[in-house]
């Protein structure tokens, strides 16, 4: 499994939102610019987003777009769900398909482990603890 870039930009205009969430609404060139995407490209990404719900826009000549939910309340997960699909190393079995001791024995060692990993990392995190405001503890560091 890897992510798009369709679900790191996705991902990285959520956390701009809420970085700027004081303001009432923020340009997506102003994101673009901040942010080294593409404006086109942000523009079919913030279409996704609005129509989950994540995301709600202003429309004007001074328009732009605002989070639809608090910080709190938008999990990566949902995000990365609506942005790329499901988010499983490996697709299940389909019903009725008949899998080898060997398969059955991959998929339930592995495969599913890493999904439910996978699912438990980006279904833990919210918005408002990457960006910080929630858990202290968890926010990272950097020193020189």
């Amino acid at each position: 499994m890897k992510i798009s870039t369709r679900g790191r930009y996705g991902i990285r205009l959520l956390i701009d939102l809420a970085e700027h969430s004081s303001e009432p609404h923020v340009s997506l060139a102003s994101v673009a610019e901040r942010q080294k995407i593409s404006i086109r490209y942000l523009e079919q990404v913030a279409v996704i987003l609005r129509r989950a719900g994540l995301i709600r826009s202003v429309k004007g000549a001074s328009g732009g777009y605002a989070l639809a939910k608090s910080p709190q309340d938008i999990i990566i997960g949902e995000a990365l769900r609506m942005l790329e699909g499901d988010m499983l190393v490996v697709d299940p079995p389909l019903p009725g398909a008949k899998e080898t001791k060997l398969q059955r024995c991959i998929r339930t060692t592995i495969f599913d482990r890493l999904n439910e990993r996978i699912a438990n990392v980006i279904d833990r995190k919210n918005l408002a603890s990457v960006i910080g405001t929630v858990d202290p503890d968890e926010s990272y560091m950097y020193f020189i």
